[in-house]
């Protein structure tokens, strides 16, 4: 029994060793992970800091693009009244006559000296246009509207002609040039149809 006694605290020496060795291995594991959550942190950190310094840059490109923007959009609008129109309009009923008075907004602050010097051609196509209109296209909302759309592109055409359209490819249908200016846009002061 003596050998029973030698050989059991060996066997008991022996059993508290392999759960020394799973406790020191689980912290190990655990050192391993802490260590490597802690760098992958780190790494993330570091990684934000850095685009949010280059995304800062962006941030500070876009605000002075906005506060350009806006600047432009605070600025009044310039408004150019024209002379009074007197065309006979095409003929429906006998004869008819439109009286027009028009207020051109500009987009530019030296816009008017642009219209003065483009005044008689402007005049000019502004006459054709309504004197190629009849009374009952201009008479509702929507007509006007139309009509203030068309001088608008008829006095932008007159300061800044557009580039020649693009021949279309066979088969194609030929595009209509979109046309682009100064004007942004024609309001009516005065408008009688007799």
């Amino acid at each position: 029994m003596a050998d029973k006694k030698t050989d059991t605290p060996a066997e008991d020496a022996e059993q508290p060793a392999p759960a020394k060795s799973k406790k020191l291995l689980i912290l190990i594991i655990v050192a391993v992970l802490v260590v490597v959550l802690a760098a992958g942190g780190a790494f993330l950190l570091l990684g934000k800091k850095k685009n949010a310094e280059e995304g800062g840059e962006e941030e500070e490109a876009a605000a002075e693009v906005a506060k350009a923007k806006k600047k432009k959009d605070e600025a009044p609008p310039v408004f150019v009244n024209l002379e009074p129109f007197v065309v006979n309009l095409v003929p429906e009923t006998g004869d008819q006559y439109l009286r027009l008075a028009i207020a051109v907004e500009m987009e530019d602050p030296k816009g008017e000296g642009t219209i003065k010097a483009h005044m008689p051609k402007i005049r000019n196509a502004i006459t054709l246009l309504l004197s190629s209109k009849k009374a009952s296209e201009l008479t509702p909302r929507e007509g006007k509207e139309k009509l203030a759309l068309e001088l608008k592109d008829a006095i932008n055409i007159v300061l800044e002609p557009p580039a020649p359209p693009k021949k279309p490819k066979p088969g194609e249908k030929p595009k209509p040039p979109v046309i682009e200016g100064p004007v942004q846009s024609v309001l009516f002061t005065d408008f009688i149809i007799q």
